[in-house]
């Protein structure tokens, strides 16, 4: 069981040192996902939003960027029928519902939780909330359905902005 857990927190401490690799420089949050092979589908999500140029402008932004495996969670058909022209404005408002104006780091954000008593709610570009607490010892976010995103790698530093690497997509109302 010890074999497993520091294989784990090798693994962890792997995937943590390549995103903030990726994110040294002057990076737009953009560019760092557009270099993530985790983000693929972020990517070209973004691009069917037509949120490239926003989200390369001048911010400063929070994104909760999800990875490849969290939109594996989605239905394949029903993420095919997201990203069809017709559906563009449906997935922007998804997708804003990942970006909080504003740079707000980890270290403010778990501020934020405990200066709140547990649960920090963050207003999204998109208008809605997202409610931010911590979860054996993580912090976790809860979307307008009760959907729960972890981060599983913080402070990702770009020239306009961090992003905070999520392991659900967060689904507004």
């Amino acid at each position: 069981m010890k074999t497993l857990k520091f294989i784990l927190a090798g693994f962890i401490c792997a995937f943590v040192m390549n995103y903030q690799a990726q994110a040294m420089g002057e990076k737009s949050i953009v560019e760092i996902a557009v270099g993530s092979k985790d983000h693929t589908t972020l990517v070209a999500a973004l691009k069917a939003a037509d949120l490239v140029t926003t989200l390369s402008g001048k911010g400063p932004f929070t994104v909760f960027a999800p990875t490849n495996a969290a939109f594996d969670k989605i239905p394949a058909d029903a993420l095919a029928n997201l990203l069809k022209p017709e559906n563009k404005a449906t997935l922007a408002g998804i997708l804003t519902y990942h970006v909080v104006a504003g740079n707000i780091d980890a270290a403010t954000l778990t501020g934020l939780i405990k200066k709140s008593k547990g649960v920090a709610v963050v207003k999204t570009v998109n208008g809605q909330e997202l409610k931010a607490s911590i979860e054996n010892g993580k912090v976790v976010l809860t979307d307008s359905k009760g959907g729960k995103a972890t981060v599983i790698a913080a402070d990702l530093k770009g020239s306009n902005g961090v992003i905070h690497v999520t392991d659900a997509v967060s689904m507004p109302k």
